[in-house]
């Protein structure tokens, strides 16, 4: 008895299953051993002060500080708890695109013979 898929359609959906297995598995246990994130030694952040703001915005613009906010914003999904989050995100992403690429395209389903047996009760056609 084999378990193995054979068609193509079957090992991308063992690789999507494969994949969400995994993927949520390392998301809870991202989560469960990491704790809140930490307090700032200082009791508040440089970044938000407003002098720095002003600094940021007098050289390089509001730009410098949109892009400070997009470059803060995203070395923080790699940390704690954030983490888990994109680690969950990234599995449904690629697990959904594993199964629509296991879906059949209508070109593979035309020279294909239904599955079904005729209504006439006999198997010959």
């Amino acid at each position: 008895m084999r378990w193995w898929p054979t068609t193509s359609q079957g090992l991308l959906r063992l690789a999507a299953a494969t994949t969400s297995i995994v993927g949520f598995t390392s998301a809870i246990w991202i989560y469960l051993a990491t704790g809140p994130a930490p307090e700032s030694p200082l009791g508040y952040e440089p970044e938000d002060s407003k002098r720095y703001l002003r600094d940021l915005e007098r050289y390089g613009g509001k730009a410098n500080v949109v892009a400070g906010e997009i470059t803060e914003w995203f070395n923080g999904l790699w940390h704690g708890r954030r983490l888990a989050l994109t680690v969950v995100c990234i599995t449904v992403l690629l697990a959904g695109a594993l199964l629509l690429a296991a879906l059949p395209l209508a070109s593979d389903l035309d020279g294909e013979p239904p599955n079904r047996k005729p209504r006439g009760g006999s198997d010959s056609p």
